[in-house]
């Protein structure tokens, strides 16, 4: 068995794909768009075949973001080793996306960085 896929809904559905394809490599489908419902969306596809759907819809709930809570709280990319983890985080800092921790060792042995990407949410980076 293996996840099919993971969703995340967000306002900017444009801009969210923009940074997963720059800074991740990810490769997007066509859009989806119900034009009863104004839904639409992308699956993102990275090198592995794990998939992203990005999804917005025009009356979408903004409930308060808290980065301790219940529920999935972040998305963790694996790119290879701690010299790109560096880099990685480097780069996203300098595109002005705040890091939240790292890069570090965290105590059970990975070495990682996250930052607040697209509409708050955490992102890891790791080896």
């Amino acid at each position: 068995m293996k996840i099919e896929h993971v969703a995340m809904y967000v306002k900017d559905l444009e801009g969210t794909k923009d940074f997963f394809i720059k800074f991740f490599g990810a490769k997007s489908n066509n859009l989806y768009h119900n034009t009863k419902t104004g839904f639409m969306s992308y699956f993102l596809t990275f090198d592995n075949g794990c998939r992203l759907e990005i999804m917005t819809k025009p009356d979408i709930d903004d409930a308060t973001l808290s980065f301790l809570r219940l529920g999935l709280i972040h998305l963790a990319f694996s790119v290879g080793s701690k010299e790109d983890v560096d880099k990685l985080t480097r780069e996203l800092e300098q595109a002005g996306y705040a890091i939240f921790s790292g890069p570090r060792t965290t105590g059970d042995g990975y070495y990682e960085s996250c930052i607040i990407g697209p509409e708050n949410n955490l992102i890891e980076i790791t080896v």
